[in-house]
């Protein structure tokens, strides 16, 4: 197995998927600051134009692409990874961020909307990982970089397809830190907590969810996404410069990691507890 030092930003091309909004944007500025050329990818075109042009005009001395796909479609995945091979056959570093979320239960939801989450969270990832994986090697000392979720360490009611896919992702993500090794590529599997992102404004809701539960758990959902995404970002950069398999960010992860870990089984009860009296008594203040 090799041994990996401390990665170098500066000079090495980053590809961040996600790139649009929340800890994908602020990895967009943050590298950029490090010196990261980049590539970004996002299906919101607009958004998407505006981050990379504000990285344009703070460093002008960097290569900025950006990449409009909606990761969920197979070939315009794709088609990322064959414009990406082609300007860029050597990259430092690859961030699977962009992700999708699902509410409702199991029986509330289609067949085709688990598949849609799975194909953004999961599948795109793997193909990526997989396409690129020649450009990944072509540049020594490269990192990968797989953004799982709480949701990857427990899985909670309401929500068997964001969990699925974060589970699988997490799985992935573990046996290739060992095989990458062997090619002197690193790799860290992230599981942020509540992060103060749009994925609660972007969900999908099962199709067949009453009517009258959407804005409650919509509420409650984006209640918990408290941390901020710069300070994500930057520990996110700080795990790949020092080579972490495996990050955990704020609290809302850490704990429920510490509950699943001490009680496999009963965790769940508990934290479906805390997580309806936290937001009970945060909407009293």
């Amino acid at each position: 197995m090799t041994r990996l030092g401390h990665f170098r930003f500066a000079g090495h091309t980053a590809v961040v998927t996600g790139a649009a909004s929340g800890i994908g944007e602020q990895l967009a500025y943050q590298l950029g600051e490090l010196g990261s050329h980049l590539v970004l990818v996002d299906r919101d075109e607009a958004r998407l134009k505006t981050v990379a042009d504000r990285v344009r005009a703070s460093h002008p001395g960097l290569t900025v692409d950006s990449i409009v796909a909606d990761l969920a479609d197979r070939a315009q995945v794709e088609g990322v990874a064959t414009k990406v091979l082609a300007d860029h056959p050597a990259i430092g570093l690859l961030v699977n961020n962009a992700g999708i979320a699902l509410g409702g239960r199991f029986d509330q939801v289609t067949v085709e909307e688990f598949e849609t989450v799975m194909n953004v969270n999961f599948r795109a990832p793997m193909l990526l990982t997989h396409a690129l994986l020649p450009a990944l090697t072509a540049a020594p000392g490269s990192h990968l970089v797989n953004v799982s979720s709480l949701f990857g360490l427990i899985a909670p009611a309401g929500q068997s397809a964001y969990a699925a896919s974060k589970f699988a992702l997490r799985g992935l993500s573990q046996a290739l830190h060992t095989e990458l090794a062997e090619n002197g590529v690193g790799v860290t599997t992230v599981h942020p907590g509540g992060i103060r992102t749009r994925i609660a404004e972007g969900a999908i809701v099962g199709t067949h969810v009453p009517t009258s539960e959407i804005e409650p758990n919509r509420k409650l959902f984006d209640a918990l996404l408290t941390y901020p995404p710069e300070k994500a970002a930057r520990q996110i950069i700080e795990a790949v410069a020092k080579r972490k398999p495996r990050l955990l960010i704020a609290l809302s992860a850490k704990a429920p990691d510490l509950l699943a870990r001490l009680f496999p089984v009963g965790h769940a009860r508990v934290m479906q507890f805390l997580t309806t009296t936290s937001v009970k008594i945060g909407a009293r203040r």
